[in-house]
């Protein structure tokens, strides 16, 4: 059975993952939204540009998840070791992208980097042990 404090750690590290996720996965469906900032400047310039990211929900979201993100990873450094938080928030966080690539923004992953986040899931559970 695992101690208290190992259920903590991943409790932590695994908060710390899911907000980057959540954030990382808003921001790009968001800037997908959007389009190319570049012909949004060509257009109406470069506060044109701004608004259109400032003004979308799923951007101040994401970057809303991304703000909690660095303060949810300040909270887990300062009560898990560094030599397992870090590489497993982000492993977890690669992996993680990877399926929200998939099934939330409807990317095409390939096998090779299904095969990349299996060897960063296995990677993962060796240095948990």
């Amino acid at each position: 059975m695992a101690s208290s404090k190992a259920v903590f750690d991943w409790l932590c590290i695994a908060g710390v993952a899911a907000l980057a996720i959540a954030g990382e996965c808003l921001i790009a469906a968001a800037m997908q939204k959007i389009g190319d900032l570049d012909n949004i400047r060509a257009v109406s310039g470069m506060p044109g540009a701004i608004k259109a990211v400032l003004t979308n929900p799923l951007f101040l979201v994401g970057a809303l998840c991304m703000a909690l993100n660095f303060f949810a990873l300040l909270f887990t450094l300062s009560n898990v070791d560094l030599s397992l938080a870090a590489p497993a928030t982000a492993s977890l966080t690669y992996i993680g992208n990877a399926v929200a690539a998939k099934y939330f923004l409807r990317e095409n992953v390939d096998k090779r980097r299904w095969l990349a986040a299996s060897f960063v899931a296995l990677g993962v559970v060796l240095i948990s042990r």
